[in-house]
């Protein structure tokens, strides 16, 4: 299903919505609001509106639909999103037979590209060869990336051209990881700049269709290099295009040896580049078995993963970034990627100052297995973990990808509620293209974790979804991300089914509209289908629009 195009800018004006419901910290029974240009102006009862409201303004009837913050994706990577929206969709896909079945259906002259499979749903994960590609596309180009984008399976063409075969991660069948997978990858993202912001705008306007008012892009050398990441950074610019889109939270991925290089680092861009973050590698994922494991793979004796950073060369990047005021981090998700995460910030923190480390604002994302210890060092350092909740929905249940390949480790991954209780900052995002972008979803899966010990109420996990983003990118405006008078007018209207607050434990109290309990009702999301997005509104621009808004 196509999206629409981003809308053009319009000019900011006084609109009143009314008859709804308004998620504010200001009221918590508000059914009304006012923005004035690009700021929340008023909120309150519907009352209140029937008088304030005049012919000079435009009138939204919600008809009962639920206004709140727009949802900040954490973690994106927007051409890699793009491209793969466009390309061949392998999610469905059963087996080696039915792959190469798509590959041959791919019209046209050009690289097949595709996106999404994962032979842990196959009954037989045997993997088609090189060769087999080959023959499928009558000889093009094939590259398809696995659903964690750690991995691909490559035709024999495009590893000759790309040179792969004297590389780490090529073993001379059509898988490709590590070295041999970034050289694959980089070879069909050779593309004109025109077709590079194509493929962006197309993820910006599927964000925006879905409530995102911003997204923090992980640009890194070895997925698009820096050429697409000032593409990335300049739907930014204030033109006309721009407006009509999420906000871009630009992040570098590449190693700092010190406070100069840092610095010299963030200049090259000549914008604001928000940290030397994001997919600055410590290690890989556990889908394509290169995530770092202090024991083997439960599924593949012998194997555990890579580590692509030593402590010392991590401990040297956090303690540049700490000396010049920027955020740091990693790509960080096996227990033994974060020791060595965790032991770079003890060595960083030796070297120039706990105080200075914790000011720095540090990030890591995904930290998917985490233990007490790690627990009380991320909090320790106030190192903001940057998750994705609908990776635990994908495969962390009995049975799932997680349990195949880690076993009884998998239990206790992606543990959101003991990294709430400790008070570690944490936001959530998509990883889009490896999970989609379907906020609501990702706020369900942190209700429904497969571990009943680490589920979070949806208040939890939708403020990690809105202003955690905005925080964990030491955004300039701290009224980011609420709805509260002088607040950006940044949002989302949801026509919703039902709304109502929910913990993760299911108690019945916990259910309740008792208004005493003075909290914001959010949609109730067992209804088996997400909340539909009406609008999406950035800094009082309209960037999405549903015909049904104003039907």
């Amino acid at each position: 299903m196509s999206q629409p195009e981003p809308l053009p800018a319009a000019r900011a004006k006084t609109v009143l919505y009314r008859n709804g419901s308004v998620y504010t910290a200001a009221d918590p029974f508000a059914t009304a609001m006012v923005v004035d240009g690009g700021t929340v102006a008023w909120v309150g009862s519907e009352q209140a509106a029937s008088s304030i409201a005049d012919s000079s303004m435009e009138i939204i009837d919600l008809r009962g639909a639920l206004v709140a913050p727009g949802f900040v994706d954490s973690h994106i990577h927007l051409t890699e999103t793009g491209i793969a929206l466009d390309s061949l969709q392998l999610g469905g896909i059963r087996s080696a037979k039915e792959l190469l079945d798509a590959v041959a259906g791919v019209p046209g002259e050009g690289p097949v590209l595709g996106h999404g499979w994962d032979e842990t749903t196959w009954a037989d994960d045997t993997l088609p060869t090189a060769e087999e590609l080959e023959r499928a596309s009558a000889g093009r180009h094939v590259y398809l990336s696995r659903v964690d984008v750690h991995s691909a399976l490559v035709s024999g063409s495009l590893a000759h051209a790309a040179g792969v075969r004297e590389l780490d991660g090529f073993d001379g069948g059509a898988r490709v990881r590590r070295a041999a997978h970034t050289a694959a990858r980089q070879a069909t993202r050779r593309l004109p700049h025109d077709e590079l912001r194509r493929h962006q705008g197309r993820a910006l306007s599927e964000a925006a269709a879905n409530g995102y008012v911003a997204v923090a892009e992980m640009g890194a050398p070895h997925i698009g290099g820096a050429e697409d990441l000032r593409l990335a950074a300049a739907w930014n610019n204030g033109g006309p295009e721009s407006a009509g889109v999420p906000e871009v939270l630009p992040y570098w991925g590449e190693l700092a040896a010190s406070e100069e290089h840092a610095r010299s680092l963030l200049d090259q861009f000549g914008f604001g580049v928000r940290g030397l973050a994001g997919d600055l590698n410590i290690d890989g994922s556990i889908g394509s078995r290169t995530a770092a494991l202090r024991s083997a793979y439960e599924d593949a004796p012998g194997e555990h993963g890579s580590l692509y950073l030593t402590v010392d060369e991590a401990a040297a990047h956090l303690a540049a970034c700490s000396l010049a005021g920027v955020q740091g981090g990693f790509h960080v998700i096996g227990d033994a990627g974060l020791d060595t995460a965790l032991a770079a910030l003890e060595l960083a923190a030796r070297e120039v100052g706990e105080q200075r480390v914790r000011a720095a604002g540090h990030r890591l994302e995904h930290v998917e297995m985490v233990d007490a210890a790690a627990v009380a060092t991320l909090a320790r350092y106030a190192v903001t973990v940057s998750a994705q909740p609908a990776f635990d929905a994908a495969w962390g249940g009995p049975g799932g990808l997680y349990e195949q390949r880690l076993g009884e480790r998998s239990r206790s991954m992606n543990p959101f509620a003991r990294l709430f209780a400790a008070g570690v900052p944490v936001c959530f995002g998509s990883d889009s293209p490896v999970t989609p972008l379907r906020p609501w979803s990702s706020v369900r899966a942190c209700l429904e974790h497969h571990n009943q010990d680490e589920r979070i109420s949806a208040r939890a996990a939708f403020l990690g979804h809105t202003r955690a983003g905005w925080r964990a990118a030491r955004y300039s405006d701290p009224m980011a991300g609420q709805l509260v008078p002088g607040a950006p007018a940044s949002f989302a209207v949801w026509e919703v089914e039902e709304l109502m607050v929910q913990v993760a434990d299911g108690r019945v109290q916990s259910w309740s509209t008792d208004p005493r309990a003075r909290t914001p009702l959010l949609p109730a999301l067992d209804t088996g289908t997400d909340p539909v997005c009406l609008q999406t509104v950035r800094n009082g621009i309209e960037i999405f629009a549903s015909p049904a808004l104003r039907s």
